[in-house]
């Protein structure tokens, strides 16, 4: 991800693992004091400790920063961006959870992509249409439900293209990565009643443009 001739990613490594949750106090949650004593030896000058950082959370940031920008080149740029902008601010982080920190500069790095670029994505899910992102099918795997799935994420991907690139980040952040309104507050610099409106107003539109296949989402 980091193509510096000093910060580089080691290919072949094990990724570290993240956590599902929340952010708990990193006295309680050992992923947390991990990324701390990670950060804090990366601000003594071991680039190795934030290249582990970056192992830990490049695919976990990629896949939130792909649904808010779907050209994969564009994500992956933010995405690099924002490991290089967390490099050069570590002395400004002030502690919690290093999770958080680093998905609030990607959210950032997403949102100025989307303000430069003003693009409107044509497969806010790019995975989906890519086999190798696919997940294995399953024993009870049918052609029938299966082409029903595919239509599905079909038209609800051109429902979510439809809608304000605001609305579409609320409502990923939202519904797909479940965050709650205050860290989607923090996380995209807005006030909380902002927020709130963003995913009413999207939910709203979405809903305008599926209401003529509304049959696909039932059952």
């Amino acid at each position: 991800m980091l193509d510096s001739p000093r910060l580089r990613i080691a290919v072949g490594r094990i990724t570290l693992p993240v956590e599902d949750a929340r952010p708990a106090p990193a006295e309680d949650n050992p992923i947390q004091r991990r990324d701390l004593i990670l950060l804090e030896r990366a601000r003594t000058g071991d680039l190795e400790a934030f290249n582990d950082l970056v192992r830990a959370y490049q695919d976990h940031l990629y896949s939130l920063v792909v649904r808010m920008v779907p050209d994969r080149d564009q994500a992956g740029d933010a995405v690099q961006e924002a490991f290089f902008s967390a490099f050069r601010n570590m002395d400004r982080f002030r502690g919690g959870s290093v999770r958080s920190w680093l998905s609030r500069i990607c959210v950032n790095a997403a949102m100025d992509a989307q303000r430069l670029k003003k693009r409107r994505p044509a497969q806010p899910y790019p995975e989906l249409e890519d086999d190798n992102w696919q997940p294995p099918a399953g024993a009870d795997a049918d052609p029938e439900r299966t082409a029903i799935g595919a239509e599905r994420t079909r038209v609800l991907h051109g429902a979510l293209a439809a809608i304000t690139d605001d609305q579409r980040t609320a409502i990923v952040l939202f519904d797909v990565e479940g965050y709650d309104y205050g860290e989607i507050a923090a996380l995209t610099g807005v006030s909380l009643g902002t927020v709130k409106s963003r995913i009413h107003r999207g939910r709203l539109a979405l809903r305008d443009r599926l209401s003529d296949r509304m049959e696909l989402f039932r059952g």
